[in-house]
């Protein structure tokens, strides 16, 4: 048998196998392989080392930060309770009568054209309607007194005061002081009974058909008593003195005023 050419290998040798392909192209795709991979796993592990790194931080916030109270729930009871706004009125009030504007001269018209009794119009429409009304019932309403400037009231105020030697005090129970009565307002009268002239401004007054009738009616022209006995104000009992509520002006004007509570004047 010729053996020439015969290298002494075998031909099926498992070395030969791929030995028609060169190192450097057998070595190409599996350091390229490598190379791809490094980024990726760099990437990944920085996107889940910062969701770590948030977990982390959020849950240390959540533990360490001060948790905030519900606003529907109630806050603790104090001791003490808070102190109540003054009122605008209260700290004027004098002697138990309540600050009052004096009207405007434009707003004031006559009631009493012979004696110069004067009252806001509104006022004065209805009190001689008023009047009118108890005439026809035979009864006499008679004005003694209506609007009082500021001016006036002072002069009675501390002028009779000193020449009757009262007080402050003992006189205010039976007038109010300069800028506290209600004639400043032209809202308030004195009435008298014109068939019984001697019990004007009086506290007997009130045993007249005036005042009889006036109980009876003056509720219906919007005239109330302002002074009745053992009144809040402490202001001697006045069954002559009545005041008009009967428009939003006056009705504001005194009923503020009676929401607070002055004390009374030792007599």
């Amino acid at each position: 048998m010729n053996k020439a050419g015969f290298s002494g290998k075998p031909q099926n040798s498992s070395n030969d196998l791929g030995d028609d392909i060169p190192v450097a192209v057998r070595d190409t795709p599996v350091a390229a392989r490598k190379m791809w991979l490094q980024p990726q796993i760099i990437l990944i592990g920085g996107v889940v080392g910062f969701i770590l790194l948030a977990l982390i931080s959020g849950f240390l916030f959540f533990v360490t930060a001060p948790k905030k109270i519900a606003d529907s729930q109630p806050l603790p009871a104090t001791s003490t309770p808070p102190t109540p706004a003054p009122s605008n009125n209260s700290s004027d009030t004098i002697l138990g009568h309540f600050p009052y504007p004096e009207a405007p001269q434009s707003e004031l018209v006559t009631i009493s054209a012979n004696r110069g009794i004067r009252m806001q119009k509104s006022a004065a429409q209805k009190f001689e309607e008023m009047v009118a009304t108890a005439r026809s019932a035979g009864v006499t309403l008679v004005p003694i007194s209506g609007f009082r400037s500021v001016k006036d009231q002072e002069q009675l105020f501390f002028g009779v005061g000193a020449q009757r030697n009262q007080t402050p005090a003992e006189r205010a129970a039976l007038s109010a002081p300069p800028g506290h009565s209600e004639h400043h307002t032209g809202y308030a009268v004195d009435v008298g009974d014109g068939s019984v002239p001697a019990t004007n401004l009086q506290t007997n007054f009130d045993k007249t058909k005036a005042y009889q009738w006036l109980q009876a009616n003056a509720a219906r022209f919007s005239f109330e008593m302002s002074f009745p006995k053992d009144n809040l104000q402490g202001v001697s009992y006045e069954p002559w003195h009545w005041r008009f509520v009967g428009d939003r002006n006056s009705l504001e004007m005194f009923y503020k005023a009676r929401n607070l509570k002055p004390a009374k004047i030792s007599q």
